[in-house]
């Protein structure tokens, strides 16, 4: 059975100390401490200064500076850059952490350790533009819920999510999607988002009004590409602007659902995809100063960062590899 070891205290340091001066040997030290002969004979060599005797206060600091070895980000910086470079990108610490690990085949580093040292450079330094390296930008770690909601429309010919089919809900088939609108600060902006519930692909389309029927078109124009297959059904939450659903049930044979009221997370992973795409797109972003290349590159960059739940791997990979696309498909997330 293996035998375990604590470090001196400051009070034996101080025993030592005055022992030292009444030339006792190590042994008597020792024996009075209840220790080895070879734990007083090591901090003795190991602690001690060079032009002055045995001293408790700078034994302690010195052995407390031995053990400290600082954080893993400060000590390599090579790998300090390969995970500052990817924060930039807009990665979480988890994907850092979880990326690098599929990469190399081991753990290199924990997300738990990238978020202490962004912690400690903020504590160390008061430059609060460390925050901005993090997914949400918060100084300060923890959840912080939202409040607010909107009213349920009615909506003709609605279908409740509790009637979909249960293949849509275990995310083991393709063919399954969400879709919502983002709105911006500027009246009258906004950016439609599909999501695919098994790859997590994201196809996203600037929308010139939120009003129904473009929105309807946007759909259909976006996913008519995809065999019948790839397309069965798509949920939405109640908003009016998915009033014409039953355009894409005739028009493309698409099963339309909608989300309880008040409940949008029974759409969990387009609410995830949009609470990603914040990052980049906040609610004041002007959507008239990006070009529609900027914003087929947010789609890019959105589907080649890997995911936990995918294994690390991107919503890409897993889009051309389970569903066996050309790379020169018409679908959106494959010309991006």
């Amino acid at each position: 059975m293996g035998r375990s070891y604590r470090q001196l205290s400051l009070e034996e340091r101080c025993t030592i100390a005055q022992r030292r001066t009444a030339r006792q040997s190590i042994r008597q030290i020792a024996a009075a401490l209840d220790r080895a002969p070879s734990s007083i004979a090591r901090e003795l060599k190991r602690n001690r200064g060079r032009t002055v005797d045995y001293k408790p206060g700078f034994a302690s600091e010195q052995a407390k500076a031995r053990r400290w070895r600082g954080s893993k980000l400060l000590r390599n910086l090579a790998l300090q850059a390969i995970v500052l470079e990817r924060l930039r990108r807009g990665w979480s610490p988890q994907q850092v952490a979880g990326r690098l690990a599929r990469e190399q085949g081991r753990t290199i580093i924990s997300h738990e350790s990238i978020y202490r040292f962004i912690a400690a450079q903020i504590a160390r330094t008061k430059n609060y533009a460390w925050r901005l390296y993090l997914p949400r930008g918060k100084s300060k770690r923890g959840f912080r819920g939202r409040k607010g909601g909107s009213a349920v429309e009615h909506i003709k010919n609605r279908i409740p999510i509790a009637q979909r089919p249960a293949g849509a809900a275990d995310r083991t088939r393709p063919g399954h999607w969400e879709a919502d609108l983002m709105l911006f600060r500027t009246y009258g902006q906004a950016v439609l988002t599909l999501h695919e519930r098994s790859s997590r692909a994201l196809a996203i389309r600037r929308q010139p009004t939120k009003q129904a029927a473009p929105v309807a078109a946007a759909i259909k124009a976006m996913l008519a590409a995809l065999p019948g297959k790839l397309r069965q059904t798509i949920t939405f939450d109640n908003g009016t602007e998915f009033a014409y659903h039953d355009r894409l049930r005739q028009s493309l044979g698409l099963e339309t659902f909608f989300c309880d009221p008040h409940a949008p997370w029974q759409k969990g992973g387009i609410e995830n995809a949009i609470g990603r795409l914040r990052r980049v797109l906040p609610r004041k972003t002007d959507l008239a100063t990006l070009t529609p290349a900027q914003i087929r590159q947010l789609a890019r960059r959105y589907n080649h960062t890997p995911r936990k739940c995918l294994d690390f791997q991107t919503p890409a990979e897993v889009f051309l590899k389970a569903l066996h696309f050309e790379c020169d498909s018409t679908f959106p997330l494959a010309r991006e």
